[in-house]
């Protein structure tokens, strides 16, 4: 079932919301494939640069890029370290905003495995029970919520 649309979206002859609906903003910082690929790897512990791009499987030129636009958006922040005998390099680390997307990575990953199968998939389980995890969409009350229990408000 759908969610339910109340006010302005309700409306049949509707125009696109454009900047107005958060999921568009959302995909104006993290729409490209490689910048949802380097938040979970962020989300994994990654931090350093080469490892980033080795694990991503994507250039230098486009490992920099992305991070730098992760950094711009709030989601990373680039920390200095230095290893002894070696020049100063950055590291890139989540920030709240970026934590506050890892369910949104865990999430995809649970659609994936279920939707777009693979011979292998990492399984993603409560380090207390190792029961798996899933995510699931709730109210601020606490209540659990179907599809069609949403309502969007516009």
């Amino acid at each position: 079932m759908p969610m339910q649309l109340a006010g302005r979206l309700a409306a049949t002859d509707r125009t696109s919301p454009g900047d107005h609906c958060p999921v568009d903003r959302a995909m104006q910082v993290v729409g490209t494939r490689s910048a949802m690929l380097l938040m979970r790897e962020a989300a994994y512990g990654t931090t350093r640069f080469d490892e980033f791009a080795t694990r991503v499987g994507i250039s230098d030129a486009i490992a920099s890029s992305r991070l730098r636009e992760l950094v711009d958006a709030g989601l990373l922040e680039r920390r200095p370290y230095r290893e002894p005998g070696q020049r100063t390099r950055h590291e890139y680390v989540l920030t709240e905003s970026g934590n506050d997307l890892v369910p949104v990575v865990l999430a995809l990953a649970e659609w994936g495995r279920k939707h777009a199968p693979a011979r292998w998939s990492p399984r993603f389980t409560h380090a207390g029970c190792e029961a798996d995890v899933t995510v699931t969409v709730g109210c601020t009350a606490g209540h659990q919520l179907d599809t069609e229990d949403v309502v969007v408000t516009g």
